[in-house]
């Protein structure tokens, strides 16, 4: 996969074909660590490699691992979420192709750690190739004893961008749509029995297993731990090699590496593990190869859940804090680009239309909201309607009220940022009837389908896509 590169010989995207390679390579040995260490001082060698969740919040791992350890409760399970669906990202996915041994391992040092002893992977049906390889290795974990008792189970899911939302994972799980809960997966879990206002209680695990029990207090809460694919490839290693190990690449803040994605006006869309704090422009013109038409790099979206970062901050580092300080974000790792021929309104338009569309609803300010925002910019970028601009703003203000995910924050973001930003833009088709902007209003959400020997493959059915997540016809 050229596509695909690999800081070191022995990084998360190194091919690993079979499990023999994987135990010659030393996999295996986060788990007999794990085992000899017991749940407090595994969980203590977590929290002092400084470890944060690859997901996108960037949440300390080992925080959250003691979380659901000292939780309560009769009943623990980890969950897998490798349902990758946000915009401009693949690592998950190429991690999973080239060594899913290593997130399996990872998957059971985290059940050994908060003492649970069900783990469900949690991944998107269309996500076949990742299927295999991954049914493969926990099937060949298990043969070698490495999984001990655990219950392990594939969890397919649909292709909605919620989906890969922690809490709506939980509902997916449990055969329901990938409707956002309230309370997070530590206070209540899968298969929860305490009755909680918007989705049903389960019958009690007592009462499953015995016959008896009435279901009530921490014993129906079910803590559950949440961690992305990445996160948990790289725990067999901190494991194996230590804490200090895994803090001498990166930064104090933000220590060992990341996976990263760089998709849209590059010459090489690939995936390429570096050290955190490496400057973004050594992803975007080092490794992506710089734009594809060649032109100045106007703008850097990292995915649709944070704020643009405009062509002239390229050099920020990437790392957690950096990015917010400087007005962006790292979210999953997942980098799109433009060149200055692309109008910042058509992405802000392109943008807000997947967030409407991917909305399920439960908070009426986030679907209508959004709905309003989305609205507002396709008159302003047809039309020029600059009474927009006051919809817009009331909009981009309330939309997130009462929300019970992240993704009423993300179109505030993002779409506030680019109508900031890039005032200039808004400008155009203010003053030009929507007629008078030179530059390109082509823009797809780039929302990754496959990406291997530099060749980028995106979801063009997404634009046909309904806010009721019906897919309309394409015109003939």
């Amino acid at each position: 996969m050229s596509s695909v590169g690999s800081m070191t010989k022995d990084g998360l995207l190194a091919n690993v074909a079979t499990f023999d390679e994987y135990r010659a390579s030393g996999g295996g040995n986060g788990v007999v660590a794990t085992t000899a260490l017991g749940s407090e001082a595994t969980i203590r060698e977590v929290e002092q490699s400084g470890l944060r969740g690859r997901g996108g919040g960037g949440f300390p791992t080992g925080r959250k691992w003691r979380a659901v350890r000292d939780a309560g409760g009769s009943r623990r399970f980890v969950v897998v979420n490798g349902a990758e669906g946000e915009p401009g990202t693949f690592k998950d996915r190429a991690i999973m192709r080239a060594n899913p041994y290593q997130v399996i391992e990872g998957v059971a040092v985290a059940a050994l750690a908060v003492g649970a002893s069900d783990v469900y992977f949690a991944i998107k049906a269309s996500f076949t190739r990742e299927i295999e390889r991954v049914a493969q290795a926990a099937a060949d974990m298990a043969a070698a004893g490495l999984l001990g008792d655990l219950s392990f189970t594939i969890a397919r899911g649909p292709d909605e961008y919620l989906f890969g939302e922690e809490k709506a994972m939980l509902e997916v799980i449990e055969g329901n749509d990938p409707l956002p809960r309230v309370l997070p997966p530590y206070l209540h879990g899968l298969f929860a029995t305490m009755p909680q206002p918007g989705w049903d209680a389960h019958a009690s695990v007592n009462d499953i297993d015995t016959g008896t029990g009435t279901g009530t207090g921490t014993d129906g809460s079910n803590p559950t731990l949440v961690n992305n694919v990445e996160t948990l490839a790289h725990v067999a290693s901190i494991l194996d090699r230590g804490a200090s190990w895994f803090r001498s690449r990166g930064t104090p803040r933000s220590p060992g590496t990341m996976v990263f994605t760089v998709v849209g006006d590059v010459a090489r869309p690939c995936v390429a593990e570096l050290e955190m704090g490496t400057p973004l422009r050594v992803l975007v013109e080092d490794v992506g190869g710089g734009t594809a038409s060649g032109r100045p790099v106007k703008m850097v979206c990292s995915g649709v859940a944070n704020a643009v970062l405009p062509g002239d901050r390229l050099d920020v580092p990437m790392h957690f804090d950096a990015l917010a300080n400087a007005g962006g974000g790292l979210g999953s790792g997942g980098f799109v680009v433009y060149g200055d021929d692309v109008c910042a309104l058509a992405v802000a338009h392109a943008y807000s239309n997947f967030l409407w569309v991917e909305s399920c609803g439960q908070c009426p300010a986030c679907k209508l909201g959004s709905g309003a925002i989305t609205a507002a910019l396709a008159d302003l970028e047809a039309r020029g309607d600059a009474d927009q601009l006051a919809v817009l703003q009331r909009a981009l203000a309330t939309v997130t009220d009462g929300s019970r995910c992240g993704l009423p924050a993300e179109e505030q973001k993002v779409v506030g940022s680019l109508l900031r930003r890039f005032p200039e833009d808004v400008v155009a088709h203010e003053e030009g009837d929507g007629r008078h902007c030179a530059l390109g209003h082509d823009v797809i959400v780039p929302k990754v389908v496959d990406l291997e020997d530099g060749a980028v493959t995106y979801d063009l059915r997404q634009q046909y896509k309904r806010p009721d997540w019906t897919y309309a016809e394409p015109a003939a």
